[in-house]
């Protein structure tokens, strides 16, 4: 099946992890265009990928496939600049995180597909998450080419759109949940004594390692956590004082205002 040309409209950090991951994908290079908001940025884009840079109306023109990835609260404006060029034949895909598919259908003509990504910034490295949810219009054959077109980028998985706002909140944001774990395992580190960079080194090369047993070995969280935890040993005393201070309660709080903001943001760009 020939690929069909990309538009990436909006090529901040997401929309050029969307770039960059087609062209190692085998994407050809002449099916990827990109648009850019300031001069410099396009000549940068257009350097480093050696894609076509144009302006979104023109990418609008000329591809099968329209990847909006500019900021929530810039959806509506581009649509209103780009509509009269997307026929229903068009395929959408929002990277716009907050937003419904609904939001794009009620401002393009009748009958364009639209499908909504939630992927997350390990693109950078080929590990990302990213969850695909068709949207009005959406056939099986418009999700493969999702898939397909997010799949270089780490797993991807076929979620309801109703589940978005908490995929969001739980892969979308959870980088961030864990480099900041990470942060303050290499400050207690230094605080303990280590010098930065050992702690550093210590505290991301256990998180690796642990990602990759949790990813490889097929057991649940729960089974590894006991088998690092003897009775009346120092993780036994160091998980008491995680659960003493509510981490559970303090993740759970955080993915439910997580979930609760790309709600508002849905709500705010009506």
């Amino acid at each position: 099946m020939p690929k069909p040309t990309v538009a990436v409209l909006g090529t901040g950090k997401i929309g050029e992890l969307v770039v960059a991951g087609l062209l190692r994908s085998g994407w050809p290079r002449e099916k990827v265009l990109a648009t850019a908001r300031r001069p410099a940025r396009a000549a940068e884009l257009a350097e480093r990928y050696g894609v076509e840079v144009v302006d979104n109306v023109t990418a609008a023109g000329r591809a099968d496939v329209l990847a909006i990835a500019v900021k929530p609260q810039d959806a509506g404006t581009l649509l209103d600049t780009i509509r009269d060029r997307i026929d229903a034949g068009r395929l959408v895909v929002s990277l716009c995180a907050g937003l419904p598919t609904g939001f794009f259908a009620s401002r393009l003509a009748e009958g364009t597909p639209v499908i909504r990504v939630m992927t997350n910034t390990p693109a950078i490295v080929d590990r990302a998450m990213t969850a695909i949810s068709a949207g009005p219009h959406a056939t099986a054959e418009h999700l493969d080419i999702a898939e397909q077109m997010f799949e270089p980028l780490g797993v991807t998985v076929r979620v309801p759109e109703s589940q978005q706002d908490a995929v969001t909140a739980v892969s979308g944001s959870g980088p961030a949940y864990f480099y900041l774990f990470v942060e303050a395992m290499i400050d207690a580190g230094v605080l303990l004594g280590l010098p930065r960079t050992v702690a550093h080194e210590l505290a991301v090369q256990t998180a690796v390692g642990s990602a990759a047993m949790l990813r490889d070995s097929g057991e649940h969280p729960v089974k590894l956590r006991e088998a690092v935890t003897s009775p009346a040993g120092t993780t036994a005393a160091a998980l008491r004082e995680l659960e003493r201070h509510g981490l559970r309660a303090a993740v759970l709080g955080a993915l439910e205002a997580a979930r609760d903001r790309a709600g508002e943001i849905a709500a705010q760009a009506q």
